[in-house]
């Protein structure tokens, strides 16, 4: 299998798995809407079902749009992240990379969308009572972390280096 193959389905997998076995950890230790806290007055660990994308994104839709809307997306995604992976060469390990990442986030939440019909998510920031990020998981610190990738490769490398 080339190098390129390996590190791609190793990276994605690798997130994914990581995501579902802190979830399913969630799961098992903590009651719905349970918050501990881990560093005072900025980072809880909550145990949230998101019914919507990112950051509770489109989470008041109605059932009939949310649910397939949340399904197809991510299937039109992954066939598009799989077409541009097998157009980049070996060298490309960044963008390798940051396409692994998006991939093995999208399927963590997608595995959630199809078995619960939401998300989990735990990571729960603050500060203080006055600001409060959405709380989020894994695989969406994954895809975070891979649209971060490619938007330094599209902003600061050469044409060539980011194809």
């Amino acid at each position: 299998m080339p190098r390129k193959y390996l590190i791609f389905l190793s990276l994605s997998g690798l997130v994914v798995a990581l995501d579902q076995i802190a979830k399913i950890a969630v799961q098992l230790t903590f009651r719905l809407g349970e918050s501990r806290v881990i560093i005072p007055d900025f980072f809880n660990l909550s145990y949230i079902h998101n019914p919507g994308a990112a950051f509770g994104l489109l989470s008041k839709t109605p059932p009939a749009f949310r649910i397939p809307f949340f399904i197809l997306i991510p299937l039109i995604a992954f066939v598009c992240i799989i077409f541009i992976f097998r157009r980049l060469t070996g060298e490309q390990m960044t963008l390798i990379t940051s396409l692994a990442l998006i991939l093995g986030g999208a399927l963590g939440n997608f595995i959630d969308r199809i078995r619960f019909g939401y998300v989990i998510d735990f990571f729960d920031l603050h500060w203080f009572d006055r600001y409060h990020w959405p709380a989020f998981n894994v695989a969406d610190m994954a895809i975070c972390a891979g649209v971060g990738i490619l938007i330094y490769l599209t902003l600061f490398t050469s044409e060539k280096e980011s194809a």
